[in-house]
């Protein structure tokens, strides 16, 4: 029996944990869960809102409790950070899936995860599963595969013009509105590409991202011997989630198998770096180091809330993005210049409320 913490127990990958969770009862059972404003329906011996006064301490005391065995990270942006070093440094098992833990401080992280780390997104889980039993000596590409979002199959559109409801409109996955419109603009590749980095070791020139509409392969691995092995599923997230819980076993019946006559046919497409640049600026961040990936990661999430609001075009979400890593003067390595890079660009933010690129 693995007892589990939820952070972000209220969200999407939060409710689907709890759907695995109660489909297996006789392998998990629910210690602790964290949420937001709303507090979740079920009960659990430890419930903490993340808004209530103390929760930060009390969260952390909760993923290092001596009962928890595993922690679910499911919260977004840098609140997420804290908790996911404090699980590792207690020799917790952490199944990982806000990106922006890696994104952020992947070398902090990776320094102190030692094995205990497991994916959650669908394109870390599948590349995962892809190197069990193989030497990283062996792999010579990572292949992150992208749906491509809304807008990909329509070149013809002026994403300029793309309004908060077609941004929204994703044609394979039922996820929140941040990552929704990161897909969209193809921004979740670029942090899926840095977080790829840190999780398994490979050099960022030897990650790449390739379009797929379909959503049945969620990613590649080729190998220095010319095999390439590729992970297919349903577009279905209690999949990485019960892989990450239960590994090394995989649990039986999680979702229906895609049998091959019902997949058909499997299309792969380079992606556009001019009309979808956010894949090369993440790359660029992450080789520049210094705290900008964090910036990144944070004026991305300041970018997107700005078009949610009304107050940013689609079109500019990216290179409001880019202008604010114009202007990062660098940080350095340690947790506290990972945050105040996190800071930064909030402030940058708000210093051009109003004076954002039309």
């Amino acid at each position: 029996m693995k007892r589990v913490v939820i952070l972000g127990a209220t969200g999407s990958i939060g409710s689907q944990t709890l759907e695995v969770i109660q489909r297996f009862p006789d392998h998990f059972q629910v210690l602790g869960l964290v949420s937001g404003r709303r507090s979740p329906s079920q009960t659990a011996p430890y419930v903490i809102r993340a808004d209530e006064a103390g929760a930060e301490a009390r969260i952390e005391e909760l993923v290092t409790h001596p009962d928890c065995d595993i922690v679910v990270t499911a919260i977004p942006g840098a609140q997420a950070l804290r908790p996911t070093l404090a699980a590792l440094r207690a020799k917790k098992i952490v199944a990982l899936a806000s990106k922006e833990v890696l994104v952020m401080a992947g070398e902090l992280v990776m320094a102190e995860a030692q094995q205990r780390l497991r994916p959650i997104d669908s394109e870390h889980s599948a590349i995962w599963q892809c190197l069990w039993g193989e030497s990283l000596e062996s792999v010579s590409r990572l292949v992150l595969t992208a749906s491509g979002g809304p807008f990909w199959a329509r070149p013809e559109a002026d994403l300029d013009a793309v309004s908060v409801a077609e941004a929204l409109a994703h044609p394979r996955w039922s996820m929140g509105p941040k990552v929704t419109v990161d897909s969209a603009t193809i921004m979740n590749k670029g942090l899926e590409l840095i977080e790829a980095h840190h999780l398994f070791g490979v050099g960022l020139d030897r990650i790449d991202v390739v379009i797929h509409p379909q959503s049945v392969v969620h990613s590649l691995v080729e190998f220095v011997d010319g095999s390439v092995k590729a992970q297919l599923g349903h577009p279905d997230m209690r999949l990485p989630i019960a892989i990450a819980l239960g590994y090394p076993e995989r649990l039986p019946g999680v979702i229906p198998a895609a049998q091959a006559a019902e997949v058909g046919r499997l299309d792969f497409h380079p992606l556009d770096p001019d009309r979808f640049p956010a894949v090369g600026l993440a790359r660029r961040a992450a080789e520049a180091g210094k705290g900008a990936p964090a910036c990144l990661n944070a004026a991305n999430e300041e970018a997107v809330a700005a078009f949610l609001r009304g107050e940013l075009p689609f079109g500019r979400i990216i290179p409001a993005v880019a202008a604010a890593l114009a202007a990062f003067p660098g940080t350095g390595p340690d947790l506290d210049a990972v945050l105040a890079a996190d800071e930064w660009a909030r402030d940058y933010f708000k210093a051009k409320s109003g004076k954002l690129p039309a």
